[in-house]
């Protein structure tokens, strides 16, 4: 069970969510060179692309982990700081390096104009403040299919709203009162059922619902963590499942997705039989790399416009795995210790 698996001392939730940042950095050697995230094949294939998926497992990952943190802190004040300082330090600085340091040095404009060029400077407070990815900065990228500076940064918008309810849930004590989120998800997935009944449902309100649920599944997850099984004839039914449902009653198809994906990477990260300390990074650089990747994808479309995405992959990842790598030793994991002195202190 859930329950008694959380409690082993080592666990894959760390190398899980580097391979789905790096996940996404692979999806968007697609679209980084030709603009059409339709072009990679598992989008024809399941209606996501791969990186797609990655943010899937990315909502799932943190429902369970930050579910289980409100639980083990028990109050809003200490909850919102840690999850503020997870979020906000590297991202911040993350923005600055891409307007500042990239996007001055690929700029075609002077480097005294770009820098007081209010552009430069409203982009910074823009991606900041709404988390808008199609910004563009003076200059910069004009040539490349997509001249989005810093594309991944719409998702933290959906998980910051989804720590926000989390943390009115916990407030109003709905974590002694679990099938009160159990009828939540179940009302979004029913949704899903029928708006994809009626037709094809528009993206963005597709996706206003899909991140929240995956969220929900894996708070829910830890919140029936004493009933939920890991058992692979759990994952080897779902997986023969989706291909049937599709042919059979496509509207279902998403919801059972989801639930599966949630399903399926506490799995992998919990159960006992794939799980060992050896498989454990020395650091979480996967926010890094997640934040990067597209900077430096970008960067490397503008220098070399010939050369396909998939060609500059290699060097890509290597580039942004430096970058993560600093970002986690001067400023996610200082900040992660600026959380650990403020519950000292409280």
């Amino acid at each position: 069970m859930l329950a008694e698996a959380i409690k082993r001392p080592y666990d894959n939730f760390t190398v899980l969510r580097l391979a789905l940042s790096i996940a996404v950095v692979v999806s968007h050697a697609f679209s980084v060179g030709t603009g059409r995230h339709t072009d990679e094949p598992l989008y024809a294939l399941t209606g996501y692309t791969l990186g797609e998926h990655g943010v899937n497992g990315f909502f799932a990952v943190s429902g369970f982990l930050v579910a289980m943190s409100w639980d083990r802190r028990g109050g809003a004040l200490p909850f919102a700081a840690a999850r503020l300082l997870r979020v906000f330090p590297g991202l911040i600085v993350a923005v600055l390096v891409t307007a500042l340091a990239i996007g001055a040095a690929l700029t075609t404009l002077p480097a005294r104009a770009y820098l007081a060029d209010a552009r430069v400077w409203q982009m910074i407070w823009v991606t900041l403040t709404t988390f808008k990815s199609a910004t563009v900065l003076p200059g910069v990228f004009e040539g490349n299919p997509l001249r989005w500076p810093i594309s991944t940064v719409w998702t933290l918008r959906y998980e910051l709203l989804c720590y926000a309810g989390l943390l009115t849930y916990g407030v109003l004590g709905g974590f002694k009162k679990p099938w009160l989120a159990l009828a939540g998800a179940g009302a979004a997935a029913l949704a899903l059922v029928v708006l994809g009944a009626l037709g094809p449902i528009p993206k963005g309100q597709e996706t206003a619902l899909r991140l929240p649920l995956i969220f929900a599944c894996g708070s829910l997850a830890y919140l029936y963590r004493a009933r939920v099984p890991l058992n692979p004839a759990i994952v080897a039914l779902w997986l023969a499942l989706l291909p049937l449902v599709m042919l059979v009653f496509a509207p279902l198809y998403k919801p059972l997705l989801f639930v599966g994906t949630a399903y399926l990477c506490l799995f992998i990260a919990l159960s006992p039989g794939l799980s060992h300390p050896r498989f454990e990074p020395p650091g979480d650089i996967s926010y890094g790399v997640y934040l990067y990747g597209w900077p430096v994808q970008q960067a490397l479309q503008a220098l070399y416009p010939a050369q396909s995405g998939w060609l500059m992959l290699g060097p890509a990842l290597v580039i942004t795995g430096v970058l993560a790598t600093l970002s986690w030793l001067w400023v996610e994991k200082p900040a992660l210790r600026w959380k650990t002195r403020f519950m000292a202190a409280r």
